[in-house]
Order: structure tokens, then C-alpha cells, then sequence
């Protein structure tokens, strides 16, 4: 298939697909745990951009090669969703493989970021807009796309349906990829102890339990695995480094209350969009981070609810980032219980249900080493966000030791949000 978009910058699109190098055991299916039916209608868009050294000399087999083998280890991202006669969905794991897709850009690597920090929305083209449905069996949950720029630099997209796992999955395949590449075998077994043969018996739903605040309810969507907005989304990027990090850091610190980089910089922005969002103030917020203890495949993210009891607007940002800090309610259960109860058929939206904060710094993203090469910049956003809007604090480049932050946001409201953050980055 070849085909062309984004208004003739991106050209000569070529899509095909790769599977596992083994055979997954017959009638092994993967029943999603309640945390990841939460997660179903929002995608994970990463794009790591590699100088011309990294992918040099390879024809297309060669960069699919290494791809057969990580996906041995990897047989759920291989597989399509069912439905139970409950209604509740499963993966059937059966090696379909994700999809891969290769295209050309006409501008170069400098170019084309140059053209992203005025309009972020163009790195839409550089990662597949594919979502899960309308018919389940024949959707891929990942796909790839490599872009050739032409200056010879290649972009690396990454799109990941979230209710496969959460950012720091979606790291870890990507990394083990490079591994791969490398000529190392993967530290990681073929695990499946959690595969079921074909049997996807539904426990009792729970009954009497309310809706959590830090989630949702939307739809119902049935089988196109999607939120539908009120308004249109904008997303948009901006980048701290370490002397302006710090220098927040320590112009909001109180009483000797140290913040974190993400607790200064979410308290901020937190504040900015209550400025220009007078009537809709935003006293409810969700947040999103990594678990402390080992992780395992999946999400595994820690979600909470902050509530402030005073005007946004009128607080000290240290008092926002103390509530941050300090404040935050564990809501696992509750999201959990809620996915239960209607034994996973009812659809929610973590993300832009309440203005959202993850705190995704610890994400290993720059970690990836392709053929010796680290990637020069790493951009991630999240699809499916709610009109409430979401903040994502991401690593910056490392050469640089800051933050990079990632707002998708109501379309009205990004040119006004961008004006506040000016007042406090860029005087």
C-alpha cells in the first residue's frame, strides 16, 4: 500500500506487518487486568528521532530482523482483542504482529523540529493514527513507523495502545529492541504464566460501587475504541533546562519544602489554566505516576485525586505543589472496583477526565542505543485525552538536564496557556 499525506511532506508510505520468529502455544489468550480496561481508549504516540549514523546501510529486512526476535518475548503485543460471551474483551494470542510502516519525509531532521515547536500537531504524521476497532479481531494494538528524512536521519514512531501497558512498558520494548540490535540476548524470559488457555470465566461483578473521581465514564463506545471530545485537542511541547528548572524549584520552595521538578512545574501550569478557565476553575485534579515497587508488565501507574479547597487562581503556586506533594488520594481501588462492576464492558477515561498531571521523568526513553546511536530528542503524547486537557512531565535530553512538558489541551486554550507560561519561562 502506498499512499501520501500530511500535505506532501510525508510520501511514499509502505505498510506491511511483522510477527514473532516462534509460534505462541495454540489457544493462549491474556484477560486484561481492570486497571488496563481503564486504560482502553487512550494511545501512547512516542517518536524517537536517530542521527543518519543509526539506520545508515540497512535495507528494510534488516530493521525488521531484530523485530522477530523481541516479539518472542512480547506474545501479547502479537495478538487481537476478542470479546467474551460477558462482554468483557481478552487477547488472543495469535502471532498477527504489530504493523510496520515505512515512509519518507522531503524536509530534514533540523526542519522538520523547527516546523514542530510552532506546530507540534505535524508529529501526528510520524506515528500511526490506527486505533483498536471497529472490528477487534483485525486490529493491531502496536504499530511502528520508521521515516526516512532527507537529510537521512529516520524518525522511530511508536503508537501503543495503552491498555497494553503504560510509558515505562512501552520504554522497555523499545529498549530491549535496541539490545537486540546489538547482538545481546534479552534478559527477559518468554513469560506465559500470564496466559490462560481459551478460558475467560467472569467472576461475580460487584455491585453498589460509585464511579471514582479521578476517572470518566464515557460512551458506551462498543467496539471503536475511542473517546469523543466536545471540543478539539491541541497539543503542544515546550522545554525547561536545569537553570530554569532550578530556579523554579527554588522561587516556589517554602519554608524549606523542597519540590520535585514535577510538583514546581505542575503546580505552575495548574495555576496558568486556571487563569484562563474563570468560570470552569479547576479545584480537581488527577494524577498520574510510577509505582515505587517493582513493576510488572502492564499498568502499573499510581493514579490519585488532588483537591484544592481554596481559588486556584489566588494560591501561592508552593501551596499547589504542597498539595502535590502531600495530599494526593490513592484511587486504584476505586478504578478498579468501578471496571469490575460492570465486568469490564463500561468504558472511562483516565486521562482529560479531570485535568491530568503524569509524572513520566523517570520513563527511560533516552535510554535506547540503536546500532551505537542514541536518539537526539524523544517527543511522547497521549491520544484519547478528555476536554479537561492533560500535562505530561517527561526526561529532557540529557545533554541538557531539564524537562520537557507535553500539554494537549482544549484548542482555545493553548494559545492563552502558552502566554502565562511566557511569564514564568521565558521573561
Amino acid at each position: 500500500m502506498v499512499s501520501s499525506m500530511a500535505e506532501g511532506l510525508i510520501y511514499d508510505i509502505k505498510l506491511s506487518s511483522v510477527g514473532p520468529g516462534t509460534v505462541t502455544e495454540p489457544d493462549m489468550v491474556h484477560e486484561p487486568s481492570d486497571m488496563d480496561l481503564a486504560m482502553k481508549l487512550h494511545y501512547l504516540k512516542v517518536i524517537y528521532y536517530f542521527g543518519k549514523q543509526a539506520f545508515e546501510g540497512l535495507t528494510t529486512l534488516k530493521i525488521k530482523e531484530p523485530l522477530f526476535m523481541v516479539l518472542n518475548y512480547f506474545p501479547v503485543i502479537c495478538g487481537r482483542f476478542r470479546r467474551a460471551e460477558s462482554g468483557r474483551p481478552y487477547i488472543k494470542c495469535n502471532d498477527c504482529g504489530v504493523r510496520f510502516i515505512e515512509a519518507k519525509c522531503e524536509k530534514t531532521m533540523d526542519e522538520w523540529l523547527e516546523m514542530t515547536k510552532e506546530n507540534a500537531s505535524l508529529e501526528k504524521y510520524l506515528t500511526p493514527n490506527q486505533i483498536i476497532g471497529p472490528e477487534l479481531g483485525f486490529s493491531p494494538t502496536v504499530l511502528l513507523q520508521f521515516t526516512k528524512f532527507k537529510c537521512g536521519g529516520m524518525s522511530m514512531g511508536l503508537s501503543w495502545a495503552h491498555v497494553l501497558g503504560d510509558a515505562f512498558s512501552a520504554a522497555e520494548f523499545l529498549n530491549l529492541l535496541g539490545k537486540v540490535v546489538a547482538g545481546e540476548k534479552p534478559n527477559r524470559p518468554i513469560n506465559l504464566a500470564h496466559l490462560k488457555t481459551n478460558s475467560t470465566n467472569p467472576e461475580s461483578p460487584l455491585t453498589n460501587t460509585e464511579d471514582p473521581l479521578s476517572v470518566k465514564r464515557v460512551g458506551p463506545v462498543g467496539d471503536i475504541w475511542i473517546p469523543v471530545n466536545n471540543c478539539k485537542m491541541e497539543a503542544f511541547s515546550f522545554s525547561v533546562n536545569a537553570t530554569q528548572l532550578s530556579h523554579l524549584q527554588s522561587k516556589i520552595s517554602n519554608n524549606g519544602t523542597d519540590f520535585s521538578p514535577f510538583e514546581a512545574l505542575s503546580a505552575v501550569i495548574w495555576q496558568c489554566i486556571g487563569k484562563i478557565r474563570p468560570e470552569s476553575e479547576p479545584k480537581v485534579v488527577t494524577i498520574c505516576k510510577m509505582m515505587e515497587q517493582n513493576r510488572a508488565d502492564g499498568n502499573n501507574l499510581l493514579i490519585s485525586v488532588v483537591k484544592a479547597a481554596y481559588p486556584i487562581v489566588e494560591a501561592n503556586p508552593s501551596e499547589l505543589a504542597a498539595l502535590m506533594k502531600n495530599a494526593a488520594i490513592d484511587k486504584i481501588e476505586k478504578i478498579e472496583n468501578a471496571i469490575e462492576k460492570d465486568n469490564g464492558v463500561s468504558d472511562f477515561i483516565v486521562y482529560g477526565g479531570n485535568l491530568t498531571f503524569a509524572n513520566l521523568e523517570e520513563a527511560k526513553f533516552y535510554e535506547i542505543d540503536y546500532r551505537g546511536e542514541k536518539p537526539i530528542y524523544v517527543s511522547y503524547r497521549v491520544d484519547g485525552v478528555g476536554d479537561e486537557g492533560a500535562v505530561l512531565v517527561l526526561p529532557g535530553p540529557p545533554k541538557n538536564g531539564g524537562r520537557t512538558v507535553m500539554a494537549i489541551l482544549p484548542e482555545n486554550e493553548a494559545t492563552e496557556l502558552k502566554s502565562e507560561l511566557k511569564k514564568w519561562f521565558m521573561d
